[in-house]
């Protein structure tokens, strides 16, 4: 049974504050929808036992999928888009005619909020969070936002050495817990009882959160350079460049991750389990930016008038924070000692089709929430803070 990778994903803050369709692009909001069911594959799994529970033809294939598409991936999809918004905050502030100090007290306050969202989400929800990780980065590279073209890339590109490194020894652990027969999943580490949860991660925050720094700067940056260039806020000028981006780097993503994904499933072995990992961590990077150069061209295609289910897709990226923290509650009611407890009920399949209907649900949710005209609860919290 395949170790699970205890990392976590979450959504960009879009610094942006009207809600409704017309007033934002509607790109990045359909792929931190989408992005969620990529988040809720990735982190499901994390919180049962067992993998091997159900048909085993079921489980495989959820496996391969999961590594595929999901781990590694979804995160740094998230990471460029966090660093498009800042990008998009950056135009904007200029535009009104800010200064560079006023933009930058901005820049500190908005991490500073999401540093204590993250705190507060890994204490009394799961203990590993990358909200806390977005606002710690920030705050450390916020010059960058005005730093050249050419200096973003070469720092993204030097960055992703030990961003890499990092990654692949997460993977190379797990995966060598589960050839001894000791998979590292949530399940293991749970507490019994609530009071215990929230103390057992408390001591290993700090470190945690500024290790993981590292993996967010080589996404982030890209982010920052194609928001100069609006590639999704105005993709029908970019359209050539989004389909080669978006072909590209997600037929690299695919070559570089599925040795990784066989081996998870079973049907290949080798010895030189680093370098699949790292390939598998590395290309992730670029298929994050691949999916989001597809969502642009998703957008070309709707047009101005999207339908009722892309309307309702926006508008859970348009919350996506709270639904990101929506589906950390679930988890804890679902799988913990002291709640439902049924991390020993499902395998990995059974927890993908959890992770599946929980995103149906956050759909449901978050268009009756567009329609009734309410934000996002933690989108309003880091507004007000910032």
């Amino acid at each position: 049974m395949p170790g699970v990778q205890v990392t976590s994903m979450a959504p960009v803050i879009d610094p942006r504050a009207p809600a409704d369709m017309a007033s934002r692009s509607l790109a990045p909001d359909l792929a931190r929808g989408f992005m969620l069911l990529l988040i809720a594959l990735a982190h499901a799994p994390a919180f049962v036992s067992r993998w091997d529970l159900g048909p085993a033809a079921l489980n495989t294939t959820a496996a391969l999928v999961r590594s595929l598409v999901a781990e590694n991936q979804a995160r740094a999809m998230f990471v460029f888009l966090f660093g498009y918004a800042l990008g998009q905050l950056t135009q904007r502030q200029h535009a009104r005619g800010s200064d560079w100090t006023s933009i930058r007290t901005l820049l500190r306050r908005r991490s500073l909020g999401l540093i204590a969202i993250g705190f507060a989400h890994s204490v009394l929800l799961v203990p590993f969070d990358i909200v806390a990780v977005y606002g710690l980065t920030l705050l450390l590279v916020a010059p960058l936002v005005r730093t050249g073209g050419a200096v973003l890339w070469w720092i993204s590109a030097l960055t992703l050495v030990p961003a890499t490194l990092l990654l692949s020894w997460q993977s190379v652990t797990a995966q060598t817990a589960a050839a001894m027969g000791t998979p590292m999943t949530m399940a293991q580490l749970m507490a019994p009882d609530y009071g215990t949860h929230v103390l057992a991660g408390l001591p290993f925050w700090p470190v945690k959160t500024a290790a993981s720094t590292i993996v967010v700067v080589p996404g982030m940056l890209p982010g920052i350079w194609a928001a100069r260039r609006r590639l999704l806020d105005e993709p029908e000028r970019h359209a050539p460049l989004l389909l080669r981006v978006a072909a590209i780097f997600m037929a690299v993503s695919v070559m570089g991750r599925l040795p990784m994904a066989l081996l998870q499933i079973g049907a290949w072995t080798t010895s030189v389990s680093w370098t699949v990992a790292g390939a598998h961590a590395l290309t992730g990077y670029a298929g994050g930016i691949g999916m989001a150069a597809a969502a642009g061209l998703v957008a070309i295609r709707i047009g101005r008038d999207p339908g009722r289910l892309a309307a309702a897709l926006a508008a859970l990226g348009q919350r996506s924070l709270t639904f990101y923290l929506f589906q950390s509650a679930a988890w804890v009611a679902l799988f913990y000692p002291f709640t439902l407890d049924l991390r020993h009920d499902m395998g990995l399949a059974a927890s993908c089709a959890v992770a599946v209907a929980l995103w149906i649900t956050s759909i449901l949710l978050a268009d009756w929430m567009r329609r009734a005209g309410h934000r996002g609860p933690a989108e309003v919290l880091l507004r007000r803070w910032s």
